[in-house]
């Protein structure tokens, strides 16, 4: 399970590279082609009745369409990630990552886009044993 451990957290940090560097190609090997993605409407919105889907089921060109606009028309003042918990299915074939995020967005108006909160990021092992993320939530405030 040590193994598998140290794959998932490549993974997030993989992630962390790609919004850190602003890499769309590179944030794109970490989904999984059936990846759904709930947003909450806010940090506060702990109820799934006001979550709502942002991007719909994954579609390789409108996610990657969609995460190049963002840093072609924002910029990145901090992306602050640190691994929680990763769990790991008795069966080594899922896992999930407990992620504390604290991330700045500012567009060229200054409007402020802030990712801040706990995210769970989901995991499947495909059937050649590449790990990706099937499914992720929004950042929730817990504190």
């Amino acid at each position: 399970m040590a193994e598998i451990e140290k794959e998932i957290e490549e993974i997030v940090n993989r992630e962390t590279k790609a919004w850190d560097t602003q890499d769309v190609d590179l944030l794109m090997t970490i989904f999984h082609p059936d990846i759904v993605w709930p947003f909450p409407k806010t940090s506060h919105s702990h109820d799934p009745m006001e979550w709502y889907f942002e991007l719909g089921r994954y579609d390789y060109e409108r996610w990657k369409k969609g995460w190049k606009t963002l840093f072609d028309t924002h910029k990145l003042v901090h992306n602050k990630r640190e691994i929680k918990k990763i769990e790991i299915s008795k069966e080594g074939d899922g896992a999930f990552a407990v992620v504390d995020i604290d991330s700045l967005w500012i567009d060229s108006e200054g409007n402020k886009n802030h990712w801040k909160g706990r995210v769970c990021k989901v995991y499947t092992r495909m059937s050649n044993n590449e790990w990706k993320l099937i499914m992720h939530t929004g950042a929730l405030d817990y504190f």
